[in-house]
Parts: structure tokens; C-alpha cells; sequence
């Protein structure tokens, strides 16, 4: 039986069988460059001089679009990478995005159970995928928009819960796709982004619409201007891209900058714990 076709405890049997792939590196259209890597994780936040306030770790949960990049890849970047400066020193975020990963393979390799080993209540794990999961054409990574939404119920919702923990569901980061005619930006993985929405909804889960959120914003830049949130870079303008790249998925430090505050802006309006963490500047 394919591992897309495994439901309830034969999926759960991928957060515990599999450890040992967490070292496996795969590169592709969304894979990560074999020198980066996710970010490692880091101790919860010492309790601040508020009171009340929310002490604790967010982790990320995610793809390319995400991970933490190495300095070798400058200026490419992604929104984990700079989400901690969206939130007071009470927060910890620690960053397992990695290249080339769908929701299921995330789970196959390991991935989500290295978090649940180590995610504690009072902590979030964010999950984003989509872009990985829509890969027909790689069984590795393709994840039918019902399966993806089973994996985000299952493992990433029901069973981070189980653990004391809080999901926060992210809706796919969307692409520099557009409408040549209209100059507006399209919805990118339009099946995945209803799954998830529709998933969260049905869990009671909070929900960070990036899909909306990050295709208004580019909207508002336009076509052209949104080059410089994407890596897209001229030959001889970045020592390590000396080519040149176009690239419509990733993005450079503008735009993975320019991501985190768009998640950040909506983590403070959910009415979690977490929501009072988010810095005032980006709070409107």
C-alpha cells in the first residue's frame, strides 16, 4: 500500500519508524541547497518581566519557502528564517523547514516526530506546506490535496495537541504568478490552500492565511516590483549567484523579511497567548 494511502494508525507509525532519515538531503525545483540546512533547535525562552506573558517555542514545520539558509546562499532566504524578529525575546523560534518536503514527507523522514519529541505545552508548532505536495510528477513528494488535508488533522493538528502543544496552520506561501492581462497575482496551490482552511476550520485550529496575505501584498507591489521579493538577481550582482537566477518560488531576504511580518501581523490578531508576543510595529 502506498504511504498516501495509509490512514490513522498506519500513518501514525511514520512519527515514531523513521528518525533515522533526518540527515537525508533531496534537491529539486523546492529542494534546499545540499550545504543548507534547517535550523537547529534551541531551548525555550526565559520568562520575561510581564506577568502573564507567553513564554515558550515556536517551532516551524515547512519547506524551502521557509528553511533557514546558510550565509553561502545570500541573499536567498526564507520567512522562518527571520520570523523571531516579529516577536518579543519571551519567544523562541526554532526553525525545521527544510527543501523539497510535503506534508507527508515530512512525516516519512522523521521530521514532525523530532519535533514532538521536544515540543513542550505552551509551545506552537507552525505548519506549512503545499508547494512540494502539488508535485505530480514526483512520487517522493506528491500528497493529494485529501491526504495533505488527513496529514494536517492527524499528525500535524490532532497529535500536536495531544502533546499539550498549539498548531498553527499556514496557508501556502503564494508564487510570483500573475495574470498577464490583469497584472493581479493568481492563488497558487488553490486545492491545498482550501484544504487547509477547510481542516482548520474543522479542528477549531488557528489559521495564518499567508496564501491571502502574501497575494495581496504582491498585489499591491505589482508585477515588476515583486522581482525584488523573489530571487531574482542579475549575473554579477551576488557573489554567490554569479549567473544571474529567476526564480518565481523562492525569496531573497526583502521578500522572506517581508513574509514573517505578514505572518506575524496575523498571529497577533488570533487571540492566543502568542498574539500579545508579536512586536507592537507589526501589530496593525
Amino acid at each position: 500500500m502506498s504511504p498516501t494511502a495509509m490512514a490513522g494508525g498506519s500513518r501514525r507509525r511514520f512519527l515514531l519508524g523513521a528518525a533515522g532519515a533526518l540527515g537525508a538531503g533531496v534537491a529539486g525545483a523546492l529542494g534546499v541547497p545540499r550545504s543548507a540546512s534547517a535550523a537547529a533547535p534551541s531551548a525555550s525562552a526565559a520568562p520575561g518581566g510581564r506577568g502573564a506573558a507567553a513564554t515558550g517555542t515556536v517551532y516551524i514545520a515547512s519547506d524551502s519557502t521557509a528553511q533557514t539558509y546558510s550565509s553561502g546562499y545570500y541573499p536567498q532566504a526564507g520567512w522562518g528564517q527571520k520570523l523571531s524578529s516579529y516577536f518579543t525575546s519571551n519567544v523562541t523560534v526554532t526553525n525545521r523547514a527544510i527543501g523539497g518536503r510535503s506534508s507527508r514527507s515530512f512525516i516519512e523522514q522523521g521530521r514532525l516526530s523530532a519535533i514532538h519529541d521536544v515540543i513542550k505545552p505552551g509551545d506552537y508548532l507552525f505548519v506549512q506546506f503545499g508547494h512540494n505536495d502539488a508535485t505530480v510528477g514526483n512520487a517522493e513528494r506528491y500528497t493529494p490535496p485529501a491526504d495533505y488535508k488527513e496529514y494536517l488533522r492527524n499528525d500535524y493538528i490532532r497529535a500536536t495537541r495531544a502533546l499539550g502543544a498549539t498548531p498553527v496552520v499556514v496557508t501556502p506561501v503564494s508564487r510570483r504568478s500573475y495574470n498577464a492581462s490583469t497584472g493581479k497575482f493568481n492563488v497558487s496551490f488553490p486545492a491545498y490552500v482550501d484544504a487547509a482552511k477547510a481542516v482548520a476550520q474543522e479542528e477549531g485550529a488557528a489559521l495564518v492565511d499567508l496564501a491571502a496575505a502574501s497575494r495581496a501584498y504582491l498585489d499591491g507591489l505589482g508585477a515588476e516590483a515583486s522581482k525584488a521579493i523573489f530571487l531574482w538577481l542579475s549575473a554579477g550582482q551576488y557573489p554567490n549567484f554569479p549567473d544571474g537566477v529567476q526564480d518565481n518560488t523562492h525569496f531573497q531576504e526583502r521578500g522572506a523579511v517581508e513574509m514573517a511580518r505578514l505572518v506575524s501581523r496575523s498571529v497577533a490578531g488570533l487571540g492566543l497567548p502568542l498574539s500579545g508576543e508579536v512586536v507592537p510595529t507589526t501589530a496593525g
